[in-house]
């Protein structure tokens, strides 16, 4: 009774740790997408990112230490169970978020042609109406996803805790978080350029077709291939600057807050 207590206690410390992190990155680099097109009103349209992206990073901290724990156990070194835990953390990720992506884009690329703008929930019930459940449906660009989630938390958790490991850590508090947050920010961005071949291809499949009625787009590697062969390499690294923009110091700050959240409730919960 007291082992499952304390699992659940240890499991409630990684998600509140987790969500804590999804909030205040969230809350730090909004205004990096607003100050785009407008100075004024930085936070505007900052609570429908802060209802997806926390319980979203809840999924990505908490599983992975939950994979790092099994791997642990099944004496995998150390340095490939960081990278391993990453992968299986992103994919489990990219089970709960990818019906989330599919609204989203759908919403975001339809805003111009909706006569009402529905809601939503109300868009989802269409698509599921219209489409179902499945890969053509409310999971379109789900192998895309897959990809996306699990190469940027592979490189991501995998270069930062082996690095963190091999870098010694420094007495002085205010060069200890320079340390963090510098290899935090490089494993964010190395997850960026890592993942982003799978982000432009989830962008093409749940998004318009150039031809409509003709699905050019449908399967994740199939995609990279075309987008490859008509557009060349560099189309498939489109956007790559804004995305390092976002989450090389936006990583680093989740890492950061998540492992000082986490202390935290260790010592007061």
């Amino acid at each position: 009774m007291s082992s499952n207590v304390s699992l659940l206690r240890e499991t409630s410390r990684q998600v509140v740790a987790g969500a804590s992190a999804g909030l205040v990155e969230i809350c730090l680099m909004h205004p990096l997408d607003v100050v785009k097109t407008r100075f004024l009103g930085f936070y505007k349209g900052i609570v429908p990112p802060i209802l997806a992206e926390t319980p979203k990073r809840a999924v990505k901290f908490s599983t992975f230490e939950q994979y790092k724990k099994l791997l642990e156990y099944m004496s995998l070194s150390p340095g490939l169970t960081f990278a391993v835990a990453g992968f299986g953390s992103g994919l489990t990720e990219a089970i709960v978020v990818n019906p989330f992506e599919v609204v989203k884009v759908g919403l975001q690329v339809n805003r111009n042609t909706f006569t009402e703008h529905p809601s939503t929930f109300a868009y989802a019930r269409q698509i599921i109406k219209k489409e179902g459940l499945g890969l053509r449906g409310l999971n379109k660009g789900f192998t895309a996803t897959l990809g996306r989630h699990g190469i940027f938390n592979l490189v991501y958790f995998g270069f930062y805790h082996n690095v963190k490991n091999i870098i010694p850590a420094s007495k002085d508090p205010t060069l200890e978080v320079l340390r963090k947050f510098g290899i935090g920010f490089v494993s964010g961005t190395m997850g960026s350029v890592f993942n982003i071949p799978f982000d432009v291809a989830k962008s093409r499949i749940q998004g318009p077709q150039p031809v409509p009625g003709e699905i050019k787009y449908r399967s994740c590697l199939k995609t990279i291939l075309t987008v490859y062969r008509e557009e060349g390499i560099l189309a498939l690294y489109k956007g790559l600057l804004p995305k390092v923009m976002r989450l090389g110091p936006g990583g680093a700050v989740m890492l950061l807050v998540y492992e000082h959240v986490y202390s935290w409730l260790q010592e007061k919960w």
